[in-house]
């Protein structure tokens, strides 16, 4: 696992002596330093360990206008292929926001399943997560990332991000059913 860190940042320590922090299961967690950075009384991790699953599924599949639905498995198995990040109150390691990081760890990042809990909204906790995506990307060497929202420009323009500049080049396939 590489050691470097990012200004604010810091690889959790492995508890267990291995390489990876004792994080198993993940293809996040073979190749992408683990961080944490503690801001204000919260805890941002990529440890994929911590993350609670439920609650993740919860808010997704019930409150996201972009995952309404979703199934469990889906939930899931997009966790164990993609980079995880979390946010932690650390006065009782309740999770109360998390993002998702798909890349394919070279040329492309992709940001999503950006979700904060209702009631920790308003404390810079999203643009957190984006501007942590946007740097455990670059500390890997890769240098475009993308997102889509509805409603949030203003939280990710915060970290950084602009309208794609070239809307035309861009095609989709959208076999989902929301709007």
């Amino acid at each position: 696992m590489d050691t470097t860190t990012r200004a604010g940042a810091r690889p959790t320590a492995p508890t267990d002596g291995t390489a990876n922090g004792g994080a198993t299961g993940t293809a996040a967690a073979s190749d992408v330093p683990v961080w944490s950075e503690v801001r204000g009384g919260h805890l941002l991790s990529s440890d994929p360990s911590q993350i609670d699953v439920d609650r993740v599924y919860r808010w997704l599949s019930t409150d996201s206008y972009w995952a309404a639905n979703r199934p469990r498995d889906i939930v899931e198995r997009s966790l164990e292929n993609s980079i995880a990040l979390g946010v932690y109150r650390t006065d009782d390691q309740t999770q109360v926001a998390f993002a998702r990081i798909v890349t394919d760890r070279a040329t492309f990042g992709w940001l999503c399943d950006v979700y904060v809990d209702n009631d920790e909204r308003g404390h810079g906790l999203g643009t957190w997560l984006a501007e942590t995506a946007r740097d455990l990307l670059a500390d890997i060497g890769v240098l475009r990332i993308i997102l889509a929202t509805k409603d949030a420009h203003g939280v990710y323009a915060k970290a950084g991000f602009v309208p794609v500049a070239r809307p035309d080049r861009w095609m989709e396939i959208d076999r989902r059913n929301t709007p």
